[in-house]
């Protein structure tokens, strides 16, 4: 079995996030980046299967800068076989995205697509459903536990009844929680080795896709500073805030 698993490159969540002093949008020049956290246990669980013998080669995918290489090498020192690149300058929406991984779904020929649930895609969630309807495979969301066994596998997912089991038959696509695993950190030598893996470097146009913008960012604030809280004198201020001001109660 293959294993697809699409890595995002990403602002380090250590960096303080700073807006464009025009507000066109967030500011990366000499700020420090890294794969994405959800795709690093995407990452993870591809490897976990593979290690469980459930599945022979997983490949890392990555879609904008030359500089998103670096995010590949980086699966690809956590025990990622090889990588591929498709590289180009533009702002890539959702549905382009799902577009490039559908064709690179039809060339690679994959049993299992892994995505954060955070894939490329400016925090849309929107991904692995846009691939999903694209290829008409079963597709299960922020999983917390995955099981494969012959040509199906097993999902859990929380919901606001509980927690969801899912079966569904192979090939598939799947996006991952937080709680699915803990991504290993890659060792020296597996960083040097990594070096030495190959990384396949397409555009959209070798794909045939167009990558056309269909939505214009106008405009990216910072958030709200919080505000100091209130001291209140009894519980019944208490619930006639909640009653009145927030209208939870």
């Amino acid at each position: 079995m293959k294993i697809l698993v699409p890595v995002k490159r990403v602002i380090d969540y250590n960096v303080k996030v700073r807006v464009k002093p025009d507000n066109s949008g967030v500011e990366l020049a000499n700020v420090k980046m890294a794969m994405n956290p959800f795709d690093e246990i995407a990452v993870e669980q591809a490897l976990r299967l593979k290690e469980a013998q459930k599945a022979e080669e997983v490949i890392a995918v990555s879609i904008g800068l030359q500089e998103s290489q670096d995010t590949i090498r980086t699966a690809l020192a956590m025990g990622a076989d090889r990588g591929i690149l498709v590289k180009t300058d533009q702002d890539i929406e959702p549905l382009s995205v799902a577009k490039i991984l559908k064709s690179l779904v039809e060339k690679e020929n994959p049993s299992l697509v892994i995505l954060g649930k955070q894939a490329i895609d400016d925090d849309c969630n929107q991904t692995a459903q846009m691939l999903s309807a694209l290829l008409n495979w079963p597709q299960s969301t922020f999983i917390s536990n995955l099981e494969i066994n012959s040509n199906k596998m097993t999902t859990v997912r929380e919901v606001d009844g509980g927690l969801e089991h899912i079966e569904s038959n192979l090939p598939a696509i799947i996006s991952v929680d937080l709680r699915l695993n803990e991504p290993r950190y890659a060792s020296l030598p597996n960083i040097m080795k990594a070096k030495r893996k190959p990384i396949e470097e397409l555009s959209p146009e070798d794909l045939n896709i167009n990558t056309l913008k269909r939505l214009e960012t106008i405009r990216v604030d910072e958030p709200p500073s919080r505000k100091a809280g209130v001291i209140l004198n009894s519980v019944e201020d208490l619930v006639a805030k909640l009653k009145n001001e927030a209208k939870v109660i």
